[in-house]
Parts: structure tokens; sequence; C-alpha cells
């Protein structure tokens, strides 16, 4: 995508419910779908661009071609690109080069999860990535994973379970803001490394939260920004990467965006000096501070230097993030990238609670992570600015 070529996002939609026993997942996508379509003040047939991913199972099978139907939706170009928690976010970077293209005009992209309130052994949920038969024998799921990652990059680098435990106390001192976030009392760094261990060295509090919820946003060309009433996102870079064993030379401490930032950045014209606001995938703590450093915000090994005395709070911190609690306090609804592409576009708009909303943000970052750091993942970096700025 060059620069003559910029794509905006115009609307965006986050569902307020975090339990969602009523609703099916068709209905979540298509309140909101409808939220971020009126949020941009367009139609629903001016869409003639869909994107989803992979975890509307409870849909059946063909997620775009089923959720196309059930929205009325008539389109030029679709996708359902998955790669778990950062689908969303690679979803920015899909939108704005189909918009590039000419492909589409108008792409919306939804999601929608009941991980909450999933029945078990959802029906096309069973499937596994086949490596996976081999590892998680020896117990190489999700929490070990993490847990994994955790005490490696504190035999490297001397991190410990408080400088962890500083990125849950910035997420819940925001969340506290959220009225519809899930946990919105304040805690401490005691409270976090005093919780119980779940998996060694990681604690109840490092963990995110599991929640129902949808979301939504808009893609639009600058023809139909010009048109609209709104105040719209730049789609200023976007770069994703995958990360896996590399044959057994894997690196515990490093993660994906160490190769997507770079990406983004290079393609933004920009460097992590510029960012106002970051939202940043948080499944674990550990996740963040892995993430923090290879996007460049400081030197690899020094995450928990970093984040150590507020550096994450808002509205004055270094790098204020997750301003919405995130996916430690406020929601998780599968994959989490949607919520962080949510916040980012508030904070741009200047729509975040009052209380987090950083003063004059000119340029936001958003990255997810799909998979699992102990094993294979993926990343993805976009960078959104301020028009006018």
């Amino acid at each position: 995508m060059t620069r003559d070529q910029t794509a905006y996002i115009a609307g965006a939609y986050e569902h307020p419910t975090r339990e969602a026993p009523d609703k099916s997942i068709a209905q979540l996508h298509a309140d909101a779908a409808a939220g971020a379509l009126a949020d941009a003040g367009l139609p629903s047939g001016a869409v003639d661009g869909y994107f989803t991913a992979g975890e509307n199972y409870q849909v059946g099978r063909y997620p775009p071609l089923a959720m196309a139907d059930y929205l009325g939706l008539d389109v030029s170009y679709f996708d359902s690109t998955d790669d778990g928690g950062s689908a969303y976010v690679n979803h920015v970077g899909e939108a704005a080069s189909a918009v590039a293209r000419g492909k589409c005009d108008v792409a919306l992209v939804t999601l929608a999860g009941r991980m909450r309130t999933y029945e078990p052994d959802p029906p096309e949920h069973g499937d596994r990535i086949m490596q996976e038969n081999f590892e998680e024998v020896y117990g190489g799921e999700t929490l070990p994973l993490y847990a994994l990652a955790a005490r490696r990059h504190m035999h490297e680098y001397g991190t410990t379970s408080e400088q962890l435990a500083e990125v849950r106390v910035a997420a819940s001192q925001h969340a506290q803001y959220n009225e519809h976030a899930m946990y919105r009392e304040p805690v401490t760094v005691e409270e976090v490394v005093e919780s119980r261990t779940v998996a060694d060295p990681l604690h109840l509090l490092d963990c995110c939260v599991v929640s129902d919820g949808a979301g939504a946003f808009v893609v639009v060309s600058d023809e139909v920004r010009r048109g609209i009433d709104r105040e719209t996102v730049e789609i200023l870079g976007h770069g994703v990467a995958v990360d896996h064993h590399d044959a057994g030379r894997i690196d515990l401490t490093t993660t994906a965006a160490e190769r997507s930032g770079p990406r983004a950045f290079a393609e933004a014209g920009l460097d992590p000096a510029d960012v106002d606001y970051a939202s940043v995938y948080d499944s674990f703590t550990i996740t963040v501070l892995q993430t923090l450093e290879d996007l460049g915000f400081c030197e690899k090994g020094r995450g928990g230097e970093f984040v150590d005395g507020g550096t994450l709070q808002a509205p004055d911190g270094e790098l204020p993030f997750n301003t919405d609690g995130g996916g430690l306090c406020s929601n998780h609804p599968d994959r989490g990238g949607m919520t962080k592409v949510i916040e980012a576009v508030r904070q741009l708009r200047g729509e975040a609670n009052p209380e987090v909303q950083v003063p004059d943000a000119e340029v936001a970052l958003a990255h997810g992570t799909g998979g699992y750091l102990g094993t294979r993942h993926a990343g993805s970096t976009a960078l959104l600015g301020r028009v006018g700025r």
C-alpha cells in the first residue's frame, strides 16, 4: 500500500456484552455490524467488502459465506484469514489493501465470540493444528506455553513477577473507568503476585479474562471518506510475521512483533518514538512485555524496567496502553485483536473514557498476537493516524 492509496477507518463499535447466553454468534455479528455502520454514517447497502475470521464456528462452515448471507451483503471482495488473536489487526491491512487496489470501497470487518458460554466441543472447532497432536501430550497447552516463555525471559534477563504485575496494574487502573469491563477493581502489584499460581511463574491475575462479545470496524476509500460526516482514522502502515519452532531453534524470549513491527513502521515512515498510544495484545502479562521489546519501545531484555513505575498508565505515562482495560480486565472474546483496533480508533478520535484519554493523540499502534508464544504464532501490527495530524 503506497501513501497515495490511503484507506481510512470510518466506523468502529464494541458490543457492550461480556456474557451472551441469549444471543447467537450470528446475532452478535449483526449487532456489531449495525453499530459500526451507524458510527460511520453508512447504510449496509454501501458495503462491498466483508472480512471475518474463524471463531465463527457456531455459524457452521464457511464463515464469510454464512455471515454475508445472514447480513444480506452483496460484496465484490471477502476474506476470512484466521491467525488467531492477530486476525483482526491483520484484517486492517487486508481491508486497506483491498480498498487501495479498487476491490471494494466500503469494507466491513466483524467479530463475534462466545468463549464464555459456548457449548463443549462445538462443531467444526475440534480440529487442531497438526503439530498439537504431538505437543499436548507433553503439556503443550496455552498456560504452560506462556509460562515457559515467561520463565525463559526471567532466566535470560532477570525479569521479575513484580515487573510483569505492572502490566496488569496499568490495565486495571484503566478498566475502572470502563463501565463494560469485566473486572473494574484496580489492583496492586502485591495483589497480582499474591494471586494463586496457575502455571509457574504466571499467576491468576497475569491472565486475560474469558468473555463473550463482538466488535466491528469499517474501512473506506478516500472517495467515500470525503462523502461522510464523521471523523475518520488513517491507516498509515501494516506489517505481519509468523514465528515458529524453526526446527528446534526457537527463541522463547522473542515474538513475531520483532518483524511485523519494523515492517509497519517502515510502511508508515514512522518509528516507535512517534507513537502516542499503543493497543497491545494482552493474553498474558508476558505477552505485553515481550511485544513492547520487539516493537522497539525498549531494548530486548529491558521490558521489565520499561513497564515499571507507571509507564503504561494513561493519560500521562510514557506509553499509555490498553486504556479500555484490555484483555486482562475488560474483554477477550476469542480473537482479541478486534478490541485493540477499536480502542486505538477511540483514542485518535478523542473518544476514549475521559480519565484515560491521551492528550492530543496523533499516532496509535494496534498489535495482535495469534497462536502461542511457546510454539508458533503470528504477529500483526497496524499504525493508525489522526487525519490532518
